[in-house]
């Protein structure tokens, strides 16, 4: 479309006729993502409080159509990058962060546990030195002050204040062994969040692969190693009942929809409905 027919649509957002703004808005809905700049422009010139809300209102859209798109890409093409389900999570709720942004940080973790690691070494041994880098030099941990805070969440907010959720240590904690090609895993453990470490030399057993884990971590502790002793005794400890699934590696979806899970409730404590059903879009997403 060319850019006077654009801004001549544009334009018409100002129309009384109801009918009229909504025609034109569904029209300009259609066009995707390549005409917010144009959009974010009109905004900036409006004068009329009411045009504004009704431009930011469809940039909104629009953003959120393009972010529905993009997970359902990330779900279908087998969901590799677990930091990129939950750099499309964060988009959410900040739409203009860039995905590079967001990998420098774990790119920086990983090149200084890089620099000390090597395939000499035991499992154990590079858990520890991914810990002493994570949690002392980089400081990941936490937070402190409110549990359920939504920044918990968002992971460029945990990037920027090091503090989070299980979820999302663990999602930290994970971006970089992946990065590392070390067999780490999420393991969805319910009132936690653990991450597996399995025996790259052992055949997997298909119907039991709690067997093939070494040991589990726990980064919402400064990754403190576990075994399955102490996996029982959480258990028991919480009374819920013991499921397999609480000992054995989960899918990277099952770890975004963990995390949205979480972003639902932190927005339920804080009341916001509209929030609430955005989010309910991205899990039907996500569970499809």
């Amino acid at each position: 479309m060319e850019r006077k027919e654009l801004i001549a649509m544009i334009s018409l957002l100002d129309d009384n006729d109801n009918e009229i703004i909504n025609a034109i808005t569904q029209s300009l809905l259609g066009k995707g993502s390549d005409i917010i700049p144009e959009l974010e422009r009109a905004w900036e010139a409006a004068l009329d409080d009411k045009i504004q809300e009704r431009l930011g209102n469809l940039i909104q859209e629009i953003q959120f159509a393009a972010l529905k798109e993009d997970l359902k890409r990330w779900v279908h093409t087998g969901s590799a990058n677990i930091l990129e389900g939950a750099f499309y999570v964060a988009k959410f709720n900040f739409p203009d962060i860039s995905f590079d942004s967001v990998d420098l940080c774990i790119e920086n973790i990983r090149k200084d546990v890089w620099l000390e690691i090597n395939d000499n070494l035991t499992a154990l041994e590079k858990v520890k030195i991914i810990n002493f880098i994570m949690f002392q030099i980089h400081k990941f941990g936490r937070n402190p002050v409110s549990f359920h805070a939504p920044q918990n969440s968002y992971i460029n907010q945990v990037i920027e204040s090091r503090k989070g959720n299980p979820v999302s240590l663990a999602i930290v904690y994970l971006s970089v062994a992946w990065k590392l090609g070390l067999p780490i895993y999420g393991v969805n453990l319910p009132k936690n969040f653990l991450i597996a470490y399995k025996d790259e030399y052992r055949q997997y057993d298909a119907q039991d692969q709690s067997e093939d884990i070494l040991f589990y971590i726990n980064p919402f502790n400064k990754g403190a190693v576990l075994g399955r002793r102490e996996i029982d005794y959480f258990i028991t400890q919480q009374q819920l009942e013991p499921l397999q699934s609480y000992y054995e590696p989960c899918s990277n979806r099952d770890i975004i929809i963990r995390l949205i899970n979480d972003l639902i409730v932190a927005y339920e404590k804080l009341g916001n409905i509209r929030k609430i059903e955005k989010l309910r879009e991205l899990l039907s997403i996500s569970q499809s």
